[in-house]
């Protein structure tokens, strides 16, 4: 069966390669986003998917600015594909595209849909402090991640899981089922599919920088899942006092890369304001702040324009001040320059 491939993401990649491992399934094209500047230095660099086609020999590579345009349509349908499959493209596909391969195209989401439609499943999922996520395969449709269910397959969340870990084990699985999939659809051998229930979809929206600001009222236990979650992207942060500003221009941003909960807390935190330093001494391994119930210690950080570092290694630069210190206050206008 001929397949046209449609990704950009590093599990975009995972899912294509195990696409070629399936000897009775072609790789005729591979389509990805364009090339775009990355890292400091801003070099023009293919996405991940791209780069890994390119080295595993796929000739037949582009990278549209528009999948819909006429130009890119052209060449999709001269590779006469059986099957589109579709896995963290980032395009939308209109519907004659959509109706362009007799067998339609395929698209496999990293959620067990209809929960978290959208383009952050894998963070919604631990943010909500989810027990179970998966991949579910689907025919797609014009609308989003709403078409028919053809396989699921499940995936444990651990309570240690990050955004990129449980990505990672996401991509593999997906591979697996998206390859099952497609081998399936080959010998006509697929089971009915199933329609996704309207009434208990949920949605998972795109995530902004500014997403990942951690407010210190939340419980404790929503704090932690979303550091988790938001790891490595975009991260969560927060901002030291304003005596910690040292550089011009510096607003104090602190990123939390891990935090620890604080169960057993003294009797006089439990009155400290959210975002209050509880305690900041040599000894413990990084500051312990007060959120709306109990307390996070953070474990390891990175200061503005610095390095990664643990929490302790942290505290021996910065003489943070239990009780009088809190995290996270910034003037709006400052905020906003």
């Amino acid at each position: 069966m001929r397949v046209v491939f449609l990704g950009s993401a590093a599990a975009s990649a995972v899912c294509l390669r195990a696409i070629m491992r399936e000897g009775e399934l072609e790789v005729v094209g591979v389509v990805t986003q364009p090339d775009r500047p990355a890292g400091r230095g801003k070099v023009v660099t293919p996405c991940p998917c791209k780069a890994f086609a390119i080295a595993h020999g796929i000739r037949s590579v582009i990278s549209p600015e528009n999948i819909n345009s006429d130009e890119a349509m052209a060449q999709i349908r001269a590779w006469r594909p059986d099957v589109i499959a579709v896995v963290a493209f980032g395009q939308f596909l209109k519907k004659p595209l959509l109706e362009l391969p007799p067998n339609g195209c395929v698209n496999c989401h990293f959620s067990l849909l209809p929960k978290y439609r959208g383009a952050s499943p894998v963070v919604a999922a631990i943010a909500a402090g989810e027990k179970l996520t998966g991949v579910t395969v689907m025919h797609m449709g014009i609308g989003m991640d709403d078409g028919p269910i053809m396989m699921q397959a499940y995936e444990p969340i651990y309570s240690d899981a990050t955004g990129g870990s449980l990505m990672e084990d996401l991509a593999t699985t997906g591979g697996v089922t998206l390859a099952k999939t497609l081998r399936l659809m080959a010998h006509g051998e697929l089971p009915p599919e199933i329609p996704q229930v309207e009434s208990d979809a949920t949605f998972a929206h795109k995530l902004k920088k500014t997403d990942g600001l951690v407010d210190w009222r939340a419980p404790v236990l929503v704090t932690e899942r979303k550091i988790r979650a938001y790891s490595p992207w975009p991260g969560c942060y927060t901002f030291l006092p304003e005596r910690f500003r040292r550089k011009k221009g510096s607003m104090g941003r602190l990123a939390i890369l891990k935090a620890e909960i604080v169960s057993d807390m003294e009797q006089d935190w439990r009155l400290a304001p959210p975002g209050m330093v509880l305690k900041a001494c040599r000894g413990i391994k990084g500051p312990i702040v007060k959120c709306a119930d109990t307390a996070l210690m953070l474990t390891e950080v990175k200061p503005e324009g610095g390095a990664a570092m643990d929490g302790a290694a942290f505290l021996m630069g910065r003489a943070l001040v239990p009780g009088e210190d809190s995290l996270g206050e910034i003037e709006e206008t400052f905020l906003n320059r």
